[in-house]
């Protein structure tokens, strides 16, 4: 029925009412003498508003005097009824009226001349619908984004093209609550990484204080001007700002540690420049300069090799050399770039400021290896190193590519490190309680560098854990302002090698995109290493940058295998079973720091706080 149709069958309703109650009144009148009566009521109440004849707002409908009859007396009044709910009141006066005790018949007050009164479904109509909208919105939660609440029309926000680490970015502030974010969209935004008043959960005590040439971030921002590049001011970040809105992709490439920075305007920042500032240097050296400052040329001997480099023995320091940024492949694999060796000589500079075992420190531990100095080089191998690796060669074996064919304009980076002994597949442990104490090591400093920076190494195989004995009988660490002090047996480990790792350092995240290298879990299925490179991956969902501390719970169980099944030494079987044990219990954990309270290691700690 059209709402023109429901106004004009209302209209005849009533006005048959009045015509019926005129009648009666009448004949009533014609059988009755005339007599006086007092009528009370509103002033003016027959006038009826043309605004409210004709709102479209909350109708008022004015009900015809209602006259009781009592001791001969008759009083009238108007009652105003004001709509309430969803239905029309012109609806409800015929559909609902359920008559009750008997009451004097009303007189129906007369249709006034030229104001006939038709009620408008129309307007209610739009009324409710204006008022269900105001409500909806006011107090739902909006369908498409139920974790909001909207006040207004609701657009479909239209997120620009991102660069995939801004979108890793993205991901990880959803994934990641434990942490303080990465300072490089807040860059961009030019706002503040936190909120006002709150804290990296780093500690201050264990945030190194990096100055210009140890922070990438900042060798980016302020000490690339000393060496002849451009400097990002206050007024460029804030243009960067603008950019952002355009296209995110240039201005993450401007201000990210380890995006490839090349811009559009011409305006390029050097990785290498900023790898050069982090080492002090403002020109690359000779490999002979650096091998000469810890030894004699001629007594430098080659100790080791890995896939990206070779690890010469210089005194009593171990110098890793890898070469960098050139078109050579090395060992069948492409060579490094200059901002992978950035990372790593951060996280290693970082790493090192928790050997500073001060009463004041809040994370604290010296098994991470020292980290003595860091060096740029340019040039070929000299005769001395030559020697040293053909020496190695002809006693092991190498099955590395001989380093006489790299060319002359040839650049390293260089670590040098201290002597941290024999690594894990060569070293001979005697009995169950070096085996202890290798675990116990090994997973306090890992929970540490949780602490302190969100560490997980995610290479910790046997090749890189080393081993050495000394007359020390414990090993202090500071665990979030706890001290813990564990029985060695006169062992001692260094953790080293941190290509691999990611750590939060409170001014950049820095990590090794391993899913851009997907042979490296392509390994023999078996091979425990291969196995945990897999696992690692399951856990990470293949997202890098984020905080995964399980990595680290993954390479301890990997370690308790090496201990079961690859090294010989004095155990029982009981020994065995309490290793079956602690590997079980480790796959409950999610972090270093819940496995370092495990029973296997409680009788391991001297006075500790744990």
């Amino acid at each position: 029925m059209s709402s023109g149709a429901a106004g004009r069958i209302s209209a005849d309703l009533w006005s048959e009412i009045a015509a019926v109650d005129e009648e009666q009144e009448r004949l009533q009148q014609h059988q009755r003498p005339r007599q006086q009566q007092a009528i009370y009521q509103r002033r003016k109440q027959e006038k009826v508003s043309k605004q409210n004849a004709a709102a479209g707002g909350k109708n008022v409908v004015n009900v015809a005097r209602v006259s009781l009859a009592a001791n001969g007396k008759r009083v009238s009044w108007n009652r105003a009824l004001s709509t309430r709910g969803r239905t029309s009141i012109a609806v409800t006066a015929c559909v609902d009226h359920c008559p009750g005790r008997k009451h004097a018949r009303r007189k129906a007050k007369p249709p006034l001349p030229n104001a006939k009164v038709v009620h408008s479904f129309d307007k209610e109509r739009s009324y409710f619908q204006e008022v269900d909208a105001f409500e909806l919105l006011e107090e739902s939660p909006s369908p498409k984004k139920s974790g909001t609440w909207v006040v207004g029309n609701q657009t479909d926000t239209v997120i620009p093209h991102l660069s995939s680490r801004l979108e890793k970015w993205l991901i990880s502030k959803k994934l990641n609550h434990s942490f303080g974010p990465s300072s490089t969209l807040s860059k961009i935004l030019e706002t503040s990484a936190m909120p006002s008043g709150a804290k990296l959960e780093t500690p201050s005590q264990s945030l190194p204080r990096i100055n210009s040439t140890m922070c990438p971030s900042l060798v980016c921002k302020n000490d690339l001007k000393r060496h002849g590049h451009s400097q990002l001011s206050k007024l460029e970040l804030k243009d960067v700002a603008d950019e952002s809105c355009k296209d995110l992709e240039t201005a993450v490439r401007k201000l990210s540690l380890a995006s490839t920075c090349d811009t559009s305007d011409g305006d390029q920042w050097n990785p290498f420049a900023a790898l050069l500032a982090v080492c002090g240097q403002t020109a690359p050296s000779t490999l002979v300069d650096v091998f000469s400052k810890f030894c004699a040329p001629d007594n430098v001997i080659k100790i080791g090799e890995g896939t990206f480099g070779e690890a010469f023995k210089a005194g009593n320091y171990v110098c890793k050399v890898v070469p960098i940024d050139g078109d050579l492949r090395v060992n069948g694999e492409v060579q490094k770039r200059s901002e992978e060796l950035l990372e790593e000589a951060v996280l290693s500079q970082t790493l090192n400021r928790l050997r500073e075992c001060k009463d004041d420190a809040y994370n604290a531990c010296t098994t991470f290896i020292q980290t003595i100095d860091l060096r740029v080089c340019r040039g070929t191998y000299d005769v001395e190193l030559i020697r040293a690796w053909e020496d190695w060669d002809e006693n092991n074996g190498s099955e590395n590519d001989h380093p006489k064919g790299f060319p002359e304009k040839q650049c390293y980076m260089v670590f040098v490190l201290e002597h941290g002994g024999k690594d894990l597949e060569s070293f001979v442990l005697l009995n169950f309680d070096e085996a202890r104490s290798l675990l116990v090591q090994v997973t306090a400093a890992l929970a540490v560098a949780e602490a302190a920076y969100e560490f997980e190494h995610r290479d910790l195989h046997w090749g890189n854990i080393l081993l050495n004995r000394n007359d020390s009988r414990m090993l202090k660490f500071m665990l979030e302002g706890k001290h813990i002090n564990v029985k060695t047996f006169g062992l001692c480990i260094s953790i080293i090698d941190f290509t691999l790792s990611r750590i939060n350092t409170g001014q950049d995240i820095l990590f090794l995109d391993l899913s851009s290298d997907p042979y490296l879990f392509k390994g023999p299925k078996g091979d425990k290493q291969s196995e945990t490179y897999r696992k690692m991956k399951e856990v990470t969902e293949d997202y890098w940058e984020g905080s995964f501390p399980k990595t680290n719970v993954l390479w301890l169980v990997y370690l308790v295998d090496i201990l079961l099944l690859k090294k010989s030494y004095e155990r029982s079987s009981k020994d065995e079973r309490e290793l079956r044990s602690l590997k079980k219990r480790l796959d409950k954990y999610d972090s270093a720091k819940e496995a370092i309270s495990d029973p296997f290691f409680a009788d391991l700690y001297v006075d500790s706080a744990v």
